[in-house]
């Protein structure tokens, strides 16, 4: 039988640990999150499982999983209110995401675009994984029994294909087998661009470091970037993604920090110049983020105690996924443990 329902909608989200976090991560993701820790059942996750589609330094995946977990918590993720954990800690993930490979079709993985743009560049040898992601991500979201994904635009398809694998089971199993989830889009979604090309989407893996602001970089390094960011033509500062990308995305980033309407902080430069733009918006940012970073250290600092999150954050999250699992298999018709 399904579980009966909670009375907060629940919400899921993760990012994978690969490379550092940087500001969009923060300010398009982590910083959402701590808003809507209280108003839903958060579960919020180091998605270690799926960084390993690309070969990964082991070293530097376990640093860098280890540090966006104290980044969450640094930035607000309150362990009171929701449930954090990493990925591969929770074995259901995996279990479900085969259970899944049974019921997808490889049509519908076929047509998946980041599988088509991440394949054409892998080479001869694709990984199979990168062709079963979607699938390991319905996974992640089902467990759960999750009403709402917040969704940037690369992940909409992916959010597709788990209502179609969801209403699928349903069909077969039981109207109740799993709760078919919804996207979740923020009433202010922040889209944080590369500082050096501000017509994409700053990336942990961009080619050119300087174009990202990571959430670790010191006061120098962003003060660095930010005199170095790409602005455009002409002398006015107003925001037109169009025709001034690079100062509409250093006005961006002020907005999603302060909470000031774009409106707003345009009257604010009327009259100056570029450069006032580009040494106010490091400042602002340098002021957020040292003391997350502050805490962050301090976290990393105490393996023992991130440990113990890590681990409580498991069980919480296990005991939950194990309900969802253990429904499916029956239903299946699999000999009950």
């Amino acid at each position: 039988m399904a579980t009966p329902a909670p009375s907060k909608k629940v919400i899921l989200s993760g990012i994978q640990p690969t490379n550092r976090l940087q500001l969009g991560n923060y300010l398009g993701a982590i910083k959402n999150w701590v808003k809507l820790q209280k108003d839903f059942d958060c579960h919020y996750m180091a998605v270690d499982l799926h960084a390993i589609t690309a070969r990964q330094d082991p070293q530097e995946l376990r640093n860098n999983t280890y540090t966006a977990i104290a980044l969450y918590i640094a930035s607000g993720v309150d362990l009171e209110h929701c449930s954090l954990f990493v990925q591969s800690h929770v074995p259901q993930h995996s279990q479900l995401a085969w259970l899944l490979n049974c019921y997808g079709y490889m049509g519908e993985l076929s047509r998946m675009t980041q599988y088509k743009d991440k394949s054409s560049k892998a080479g001869a040898n694709i990984p199979v994984g990168l062709f079963t992601y979607p699938l390991l991500m319905a996974a992640d979201i089902l467990l759960y029994d999750t009403h709402l994904v917040p969704v940037g635009d690369d992940q909409k398809q992916h959010l597709e294909l788990t209502r179609d694998v969801a209403q699928r089971l349903n069909g077969l199993y039981g109207d109740d087998t799993f709760v078919v989830p919804e996207p979740y889009i923020a009433p202010v979604a922040a889209r944080i661009m590369d500082l050096l090309n501000p017509t994409t989407k700053m990336s942990k893996s961009a080619v050119n470091e300087n174009g990202s602001l990571f959430l670790t970089d010191s006061p120098a390094d962003i003060e660095k970037k930010f005199k170095r960011a790409e602005t455009d033509s002409g002398k006015e500062i107003r925001f037109d993604e169009e025709n001034k990308p690079g100062v509409s995305n250093l006005l961006s980033i002020q907005s999603a920090i302060t909470g000031e309407s774009i409106a707003a902080i345009e009257a604010r430069y009327v009259n100056k110049m570029y450069g006032h733009l580009k040494v106010e918006t490091a400042e602002i940012v340098k002021q957020e983020l040292a003391p997350i970073q502050k805490r962050t250290q301090e976290l990393l600092g105490d393996k023992a105690e991130l440990e113990r999150i890590l681990k409580t954050g498991a069980e919480k999250a296990t005991a939950k996924a194990e309900v969802t699992l253990r429904r499916l298999h029956e239903r299946i018709g699999f000999i009950l443990r």
